[in-house]
């Protein structure tokens, strides 16, 4: 059998409800800062929640021209940017030799929601099928966030999208985790994006009774592990990480930020949107990821939660850790960075491996913010509402999706050993 090639983080690139790049949302967390706050977007009177985590002050004419962003919905707007700021902290360069061997994987959960609703307004309210804009496809559909990332960087390898809920991001890092693994593409740039902040999609949420409507106080909504917590918060945003072949990235002097060593995905088979009972789905997904990076439940340090902030994600999240680490799931670190950023749907994994590799570049867990009453049946180490200075080795991201679909990835400190 063919030895497994060694994936290692060489970029990363950020938009979110935090800040417009990395530094400010390492800051953000850094300092138990909320991105959460009333919505702008569109007039909330008569919903039942009124804020989200929005992506603010962003100018989308620092990436694109005017006359694109009447071609690309937010979503790839944001994917865009997000991958400007990784390639260039990656300082990759793509000449034609390298270009065929350069995947791009995104996550996207919804798509182009608002250039739907928008073309929909524009037909119900002007009555003609000539209203519609000959871009309004491109706008919508998902593969488009990869597919113009890959023609501004001249990317030629393996190009799509990956649509798995609120996993898609860690689904398409761990895919393209895979390709440089077994030699199909030398570099990737992988994660995702969303931009669901829309009346559709708050409303949608709504009337499944997901989201928070702690009104009153937006900026402490997102709560999870709280006995109190609520819902869900809506986020938006984009995160991509270049992923590199090890010898490729040692070859041209890289940085890394920290190794892929594993991954693993599961569904529950369970309910649309309830995890299976005792996280079943959820415990086989980290065991599988951890075998798969070569490591002992015991020599894992921190997680970065799914902790969604609904009732029943983080008890379940929680019970499916204790049932597969036993006792050591009490000395882990385990926190959230949704109380922080709210939930970025389709983009939260992408987001939250970048958390993850930064609290391995540092050796600082993020905190979970507005954790004031813990939950009687969520009683691990969540790092309450500062960071904390640890050691963390080895971390796991988990993302859990509606339809039962689970992904986890395991993020190692590098050793060129």
């Amino acid at each position: 059998m063919t030895e497994k090639r060694r994936v290692v983080i060489t970029g990363l690139g950020c938009v979110s409800p935090l800040g417009n790049d990395v530094n400010a949302l390492w800051q953000g967390f850094m300092e138990s800062r909320s991105g959460i706050d009333f919505i702008t977007r569109f007039d909330t009177e008569h919903f039942a929640t009124k804020f989200a985590g929005e992506v603010r002050n962003f100018d989308p004419l620092q990436y694109i021209s005017k006359r694109e962003t009447r071609q690309m919905d937010r979503f790839i707007v944001l994917a865009l940017a997000a991958a400007a700021e990784a390639m260039a902290d990656s300082a990759l360069e793509v000449d034609d030799a390298l270009a065929p061997k350069v995947a791009t994987i995104l996550g996207i959960g919804l798509g182009g929601l608002e250039s739907m609703e928008n073309t929909y307004e524009l037909y119900r309210t002007q009555g003609s099928p000539k209203r519609i804009s000959p871009y309004f496809i491109p706008m919508m559909i998902s593969n488009l966030a990869p597919g113009q990332i890959s023609m501004r960087f001249n990317l030629k390898g393996p190009s799509y999208t990956i649509t798995s809920a609120c996993a898609s991001a860690t689904h398409a890092a761990g895919e393209a985790f895979r390709l440089i693994q077994r030699g199909e593409a030398d570099v990737a740039l992988t994660g995702g994006a969303e931009a669901t902040v829309t009346p559709l999609g708050v409303g949608g949420f709504n009337a499944i009774k997901a989201l928070s409507t702690r009104n009153d106080d937006p900026k402490t909504a997102s709560r999870p592990f709280d006995k109190n917590r609520d819902g869900f918060v809506m986020g938006e945003g984009a995160g991509i990480l270049v992923l590199e072949e090890l010898e490729h990235a040692l070859a041209r002097n890289a940085k890394i930020y920290a190794e892929m060593t594993g991954y693993g995905a599961t569904a529950d088979a369970n309910h649309i949107t309830q995890p299976a009972p005792g996280g079943e789905g959820a415990v086989r997904c980290m065991d599988l990821a951890i075998k798969d990076a070569g490591l002992a439940l015991t020599d894992i340090d921190y997680i970065n939660a799914h902790g969604t902030s609904t009732p029943i994600n983080d008890a379940q999240e929680t019970l499916a850790i204790k049932n597969l680490f036993g006792d050591h799931a009490y000395k882990l670190a385990v926190s959230s960075t949704k109380s922080m950023t709210g939930h970025l749907l389709g983009a939260a994994g992408a987001v939250e491996a970048i958390a993850l590799a930064k609290a391995i570049e540092n050796q600082i867990a993020p905190p979970t913010t507005n954790l004031e009453e813990p939950d009687a049946e969520c009683d691990l180490d969540y790092v309450p509402h500062v960071p904390r200075a640890m050691t963390i080795q080895h971390g796991l991201s988990n993302s859990l999706g509606f339809g039962g679909t689970n992904a986890t990835i395991v993020l190692s400190k590098f050793s060129d050993k």
